[in-house]
């Protein structure tokens, strides 16, 4: 089956599973929890590359005081739990997003279990938290712009493959895969330059339930689709079988 190198994936529907069930929210995210591990562990075994979950996102400080408290307790707390078993996996761990919104204790725990990973070699895991696609854009765009005013490249060195070098993701392939689960439909300003070409998949699966079979589910959809990047249907399956010379 056709693996994809990276899946994106927006845990949706962590509030409601807890509702439907008469519990507090934070029950739903705690819950979330146990199936990003479990979520984790099936890349592992299937050779994904890179897995992205949005965890937190820049719009989410709207909700309420409380929630928003208990989330990064919830985010700590896994933070502390899970790196011995991301090492024992081979698991490289980063935060892509601005985490200077977040407590000091929070930011340097990121740093130090992002330090703790790095030398990992298998799945690289990354939790988008604080982070939104717009934002991505605008800080790649001054970056770039504080390059051009050093004088260290000209304005019409500015290509797509120099933004994205200086996106939260630079220097890994864009998702192939981008999966959302608890019934929406939308996007959410999740990795919109990186997602231009990703095949997405919608599911009404809430997080919490998103187990083996539904993420199978989801990697077998995208086996079965043919990505032909603007070319053809002939030309795309000329190339995946390597009988074309060059891409078109």
């Amino acid at each position: 089956m056709k693996i994809p190198r990276h899946v994106a994936i927006i845990m949706d529907g962590n509030g409601r599973w807890a509702q439907q069930r008469g519990l507090p929210r934070i029950s739903g995210h705690k819950a979330g929890v146990e199936t990003v591990r479990a979520a984790v562990e099936q890349s592992v075994r299937s050779g994904i590359e890179v897995l992205t979950l949005f965890a937190f996102s820049s719009e989410n400080w709207r909700r309420p005081p409380t929630e928003v408290r208990l989330l990064m307790d919830l985010f700590m707390m896994a933070l502390n739990r899970e790196v011995k078993r991301l090492k024992r996996n081979d698991v490289k761990l980063r935060i892509i997003g601005d985490s200077t919104a977040f407590s000091d204790k929070l930011q340097q725990r990121i740093v130090e279990v992002q330090q703790m990973t790095a030398d990992c070699q298998g799945l690289t895991l990354q939790i988008a938290a604080n982070y939104g696609g717009r934002w991505d854009v605008v800080q790649a765009a001054r970056r770039i712009s504080e390059k051009v005013e050093a004088g260290l490249i000209r304005t019409e060195e500015i290509t797509e493959e120099a933004v994205s070098r200086q996106l939260s993701t630079g220097g890994f392939p864009d998702p192939d895969l981008f999966i959302r689960t608890g019934g929406e439909q939308r996007l959410s300003n999740f990795l919109l330059w990186q997602s231009a070409y990703a095949e997405i998949y919608f599911t009404d699966t809430l997080w919490p339930d998103f187990n083996e079979k539904a993420f199978e589910q989801a990697l077998e959809s995208f086996a079965g689709r043919q990505r032909r990047f603007g070319r053809t249907s002939e030309q795309a399956r000329l190339e995946d079988n390597g009988e074309m010379d060059q891409p078109v």
